[in-house]
């Protein structure tokens, strides 16, 4: 199994957030500050607010070294041919931040990279981030579907304009936001002053990553998911081991029939004649298996959650339960 410090592909981020979160304050500390890293960060042009409107100039793309040692590559056109072009200067950087606009879905950006022959032997997707404005999150929360797929899809969600909110408001926003993905690490910022490391590698398509930062898979424990209609979380958690053909055959039906709302999904299996645990994950109808550790004496069940629109827990439950 490769690993992160082994894989030499680069590491993509994809940026997403409803209009006026603060993405594009974000993207501006990133092309300025001195934080020691290199950073390809791809804007598609027609976002609410371009970094800086007099670096685009009149071709279909535009590549711009900034003072820092980052790169600016304005996209008005193909963001994948965009990607490939990009990739010509590899040895100008270490890392690729894709900023997605505030009215986008991230997960057909996401799925590219999981499906694209050529862009996979060269980079790896490494997590979605969204930041949430804190404030007026309120006033499109329950109207904005484009708003909660955002938060449904991310692995860290950056609250941020934290200044603007009370700490109940705060904690109100958490509760909201864990209904809709248990899954996601949530940190407060202001201003957009994230640290890059609660950012980037963050390993979220890495097995051994999934578990360090969801340990509560490794637990039969129930999780505490989301149960509202719409957007949200559900977890399953059963005994017995899995038979891999059946698994297989049940995801294939299930992206077919149910992947436009899975929106993601991780969890543990325990499968019959496997010694390891296989990490399970997915980005709409795109499945994936990878091993672990060893179950050895700890006893085996399987955990995964699901996030996603109006995701029928029994359903799912019934379905994956078959595969024993």
């Amino acid at each position: 199994m490769t690993t992160i410090n082994s894989d030499t592909r680069v590491p993509v981020t994809v940026l997403t957030g409803f209009l006026g979160s603060g993405k594009t304050t974000l993207v501006n500390r990133i092309l300025t500050e001195n934080h020691g890293k290199r950073i390809a960060v791809i804007e598609n042009e027609y976002n609410e607010l371009s970094i800086d409107r007099d670096l685009v100039v009149s071709e279909a793309e535009e590549i711009v070294e900034m003072n820092n040692g980052c790169l600016c590559c304005m996209v008005r056109g193909d963001l994948m041919v965009a990607l490939r072009n990009l990739l010509k200067r590899r040895e100008k950087f270490d890392y690729i931040l894709i900023e997605t606009s505030g009215l986008t879905d991230p997960g057909p950006v996401a799925q590219t990279f999981i499906l694209d022959d050529y862009l996979k032997d060269k980079v790896r997707l490494d997590g979605i981030v969204t930041l949430v404005d804190s404030k007026h999150v309120w006033l499109h929360i329950d109207e904005r579907d484009e708003l909660r797929e955002q938060i449904g899809f991310a692995d860290v969600i950056l609250l941020n304009k934290t200044d603007l909110a009370t700490e109940p408001e705060l904690q109100k926003l958490e509760g909201r936001i864990r209904d809709i993905n248990a899954l996601a690490k949530t940190h407060r910022t202001q201003n957009s002053a994230a640290d890059m490391d609660d950012i980037l590698e963050l390993g979220a398509f890495e097995a051994e990553r999934i578990l360090e930062t969801h340990p509560n898979l490794l637990s039969e424990d129930e999780d505490e998911c989301g149960i509202a209609e719409g957007i949200t979380s559900i977890g399953i958690t059963f005994k017995g081991e899995l038979d891999e053909d059946k698994v297989e055959e049940w995801a294939h039906e299930l992206g077919h029939d149910r992947g436009a709302d899975i929106f993601r999904s991780k969890g543990v299996l325990s499968f019959k004649g496997v010694d390891d645990r296989v990490v399970f994950q997915g980005v709409h109808a795109i499945f994936d298996g990878q091993t672990d550790r060893p179950w050895g004496d700890t006893p085996r069940f399987n955990k995964v959650v699901f996030i996603g629109r109006n995701l029928d827990k029994a359903e799912l439950e019934s379905g994956l339960k078959a595969c024993i």
